[in-house]
């Protein structure tokens, strides 16, 4: 399944967007399978969910049923049990092999309110140029220092549009990013934190993140959707 997090529901944690899942599961009476043991808890698997409080238009899941069910019905039932904001937008049956392996890249735009088009293009470029961007990032395991720039597949200076974040007259630079998933993984704030290091580009106000696609890569560095592999007729588009 795929599912968009939108609007204010970016800062849904991913802890948070699980329970609201498994709430939503039980009020559209979906026939869940749940594992053994002494603890059974339903078969759901996610796939490189985006950080809290970024949005997306591309993440994905899987679940388990005890027996077949309509992808149709059965998004639009999801759908309409969770808040809105949260969105399943496409649902297909699987046909095998591992979601999570259909993974490879995803594809970022960064709003950044404030921020001279022409001073981005200076950071870009000075980013594009370097052999590699060290930046330093608290994981589970510690601070931790790694290269940002080996996983950036792509990073361009996206044409203006009107009033992108709803902030009118005032500039607002559009960066958009292929990267690949690396571990540790390289997030978007980590690209930010490289723009910095490399050309003291510093945003005034805090960027707004959208994941716009992830799955795999083909040879000319585009991104499939990972529920390509699956269709055959039974999927549900996007509304």
């Amino acid at each position: 399944m795929r599912y968009a997090k939108r609007g204010p529901l970016r800062f849904t944690s991913h802890r948070d967007f699980a329970r609201a899942f498994e709430r939503a599961l039980r009020r559209a009476g979906v026939p869940i399978a749940f594992s053994q043991g002494f603890t059974p808890h339903p078969k759901i698997s996610y796939a490189s969910a985006a950080p809290t409080g970024v949005a997306s238009e591309a993440e994905y899941l899987e679940i388990g049923l005890r027996e077949p069910v309509d992808p149709a019905r059965l998004r639009g039932a999801l759908d309409a049990a969770l808040s809105p904001g949260l969105d399943v937008l496409d649902a297909v049956v699987a046909q095998g092999g591992s979601l999570a392996d259909r993974i490879e890249a995803s594809h970022w735009r960064i709003e950044m309110p404030q921020v001279e088009p022409a001073a981005l293009d200076r950071a870009v470029a000075a980013f594009t140029a370097a052999d590699e961007v060290l930046v330093e990032r608290m994981t589970k395991q510690g601070r931790r220092t790694f290269d940002a720039r080996a996983a950036v597949m792509r990073i361009d200076v996206a044409p203006p549009v009107a009033t992108p974040s709803e902030a009118p007259d005032v500039p607002c630079a559009i960066l958009e990013l292929v990267v690949r998933q690396v571990i540790p993984s390289v997030r978007p704030d980590d690209v930010l934190s490289g723009l910095r290091v490399v050309a003291d580009l510093e945003p005034p106000v805090s960027p707004r993140v959208t994941r716009l696609a992830q799955g795999t890569l083909t040879a000319q560095g585009a991104i499939v959707d990972p529920l390509d592999a699956d269709r055959d007729g039974a999927s549900i588009g996007e509304r």
